[in-house]
């Protein structure tokens, strides 16, 4: 796919890796509608990548918000060509001492909201001729457990389930499906777990660049699944 003036829809695009795919899609041209809670937080976004990049203030765990601005933005004549699914959240406890409401929430954003846009954008996406690209944000804990994670575990494999069947079945309208699992990026994400970021964690920005190259693929190949890691995680002090 040619990203110069294909519309993207960008989920969790605030701050982190969000930011970093954003800036990376639209130094390719690409037109962003970047999702998130946090308006302050997209406007200075657009201020740094220009009008190309259209800020969504929009909780995706509201299905009728997500529904509303989905039928005011895009038509069958004006559809997104990307969606990136990037929004999520994690807290890290014991099975005993995640609070029921951490769970739901948790549940809430990264797969609810994950299946309330996804489900809208496809089936504007399956009317086209032309190739379209889903990327769904996994994990590498949605392949593998880890202590104090279940929660965060279980929502994440549930991300590499959903991607599974869904390039099963969206393959045969032209529609890529693609699951990335990223190992621990330097960002704050992960500061419940008592993980700091550091400076061998891998970079939003690498990350980003990697989510270019796939959606830059050819239209008749497919990556539906990448995983990334840090070649050596630990700290370079430790």
């Amino acid at each position: 796919m040619i990203l110069h003036n294909k519309i993207a829809i960008l989920t969790g695009a605030s701050r982190g890796l969000g930011a970093a795919i954003a800036s990376a899609l639209t130094g390719k041209g690409a037109i962003v509608y970047g999702i998130a809670r946090d308006i302050d937080s997209l406007n200075k976004l657009r201020n740094e990548l220009g009008n190309v990049f259209r800020p969504v203030q929009i909780d995706i765990t509201n299905v009728l918000a997500v529904t509303q601005w989905m039928k005011e933005t895009f038509t069958e004549k004006y559809c997104p060509d990307i969606l990136i699914n990037n929004a999520g959240i994690g807290s890290f406890s014991k099975i005993d001492e995640t609070p029921a409401t951490t769970w739901i929430e948790m549940m809430n954003t990264n797969l609810n909201g994950l299946f309330y846009i996804t489900s809208q954008v496809a089936a504007l996406m399956k009317k086209r001729k032309e190739s379209s690209h889903i990327v769904n944000i996994g994990s590498i804990l949605g392949q593998v457990g880890r202590t104090a994670a279940a929660a965060y575990c279980t929502s994440k494999f549930g991300v590499q389930g959903f991607s599974e069947a869904l390039y099963i079945e969206l393959r045969s309208f032209n529609i890529k499906v693609t699951c990335l699992n990223p190992g621990s990026i330097e960002t704050d994400f992960f500061k419940s777990s008592g993980i700091q970021p550091h400076e061998n964690m891998l970079h939003p920005a690498d990350i980003a660049n990697t989510i270019v190259h796939v959606l830059e693929t050819p239209d008749n190949m497919l990556i539906n699944e990448l995983t990334i890691r840090p070649l050596q995680p630990k700290a370079l002090h430790q």
